[in-house]
């Protein structure tokens, strides 16, 4: 099968899903959350390649495994972010099965989501939300709404927001290249709808940018076990630093989000600023200055806080930034 007889096949029929490594998925549909009229297998399509583009930076295919990324000598040595947090993300048997591609597709382990006799709005729209006033210790703290307060799950995809990623598309209508803060989406009064995608768009690619000063990156998870949990706060970070001042970062958030949160006040207000403990507290702050607690989850607040600040004073190698 090629690229374009997948299209075709996605454009005649009303529910279909591109099936790949099938780690959520497959899941998904043992649980009976996803009922799709058909599957059409795109493990054989040539998708798999990491490559290097003409402007320096380089492309990872949607078909790529999440073992084979992370080991990838590129994506060790120019985005090492993106390496840790997959390494992060699962254990060895799922890494080796998971693709790009569907990581950026997965959906939220929220409880509420997979327990039928819950009320969910992204499984059953307009049924509402049990979670609002349920156990919320793993829940979102910004990004919400009434509708849904469910986090997003992927590491992976943390690190490609705090990148400047972009996901490259195709479907009826041709290519096209989505920014990625911009795939997925809030969910408002539509959390059913979670990414950009349009019904049978196919995945390509990631594209990252030649972004030369990510080579001392880092990605940092804090979670309940050291193996095989979500994230309760992780930080993909990176700085370049001047003459004492910060002259770019690049800041995300997991496990606070509804979407992979790219923590662009926070960045704005370390962008020119001289580095020290007091600033980078002062602008995760402002970051999360319209963050919503629920009963179990205030705490993320301060440790996101914490979690910011000790990856960023380690970057700056600033005294005290734990």
């Amino acid at each position: 099968m090629s690229v374009q007889a997948a299209v075709a096949a996605a454009e005649q029929t009303h529910d279909m899903k591109f099936l790949g490594g099938g780690t959520n998925l497959v899941d998904l549909m043992r649980e009976q959350i996803e009922q799709p009229d058909a599957l059409v297998d795109i493990t054989g399509l040539p998708l798999s390649e990491i490559a290097a583009r003409t402007d320096g930076g380089l492309s990872i295919g949607a078909g790529a495994r999440n073992t084979a990324v992370a080991a990838h000598p590129a994506i060790r040595a120019r985005y090492p972010m993106l390496s840790e947090a997959i390494l992060c993300g699962a254990s060895a048997q799922i890494r080796n099965m998971a693709t790009v591609g569907g990581n950026l597709m997965q959906r939220t382990r929220c409880m509420y989501f997979y327990d039928q006799a819950s009320r969910c709005n992204k499984r059953q729209p307009g049924r509402g939300c049990d979670a609002l006033e349920g156990f919320t210790r793993m829940h979102a703290i910004v990004g919400t709404s009434d509708a849904c307060i469910a986090t997003h799950p992927s590491d992976m995809c943390v690190a490609l927001a705090a990148l400047d990623a972009t996901v490259r598309v195709t479907g009826a209508a041709g290519e096209r290249s989505i920014p990625f803060t911009e795939f997925h989406r809030l969910p408002g009064n539509t959390p059913h709808l979670e990414t950009d995608l349009r019904a049978g768009e196919l995945i390509l690619s990631v594209e990252l940018p030649p972004l030369d000063w990510a080579t001392t990156s880092v990605y940092r998870k804090v979670r309940d076990r050291s193996s095989y949990a979500f994230a309760l706060v992780s930080v993909a970070a990176a700085v370049l630093v001047g003459d004492g001042r910060i002259e770019d970062v690049r800041l995300a958030l997991g496990g606070v989000g509804t979407k992979p949160w790219r923590a662009f006040e926070a960045e704005r207000q370390l962008q020119g600023a001289r580095a020290s403990v007091d600033r980078l507290r002062f602008a995760i702050d402002a970051e999360l200055a319209g963050a919503r607690t629920f009963a179990h989850n205030h705490f993320k607040i301060e440790l996101a806080r914490r979690t910011v600040v000790s990856v960023l004073g380690d970057l700056l190698g600033l005294g005290g930034g734990r």
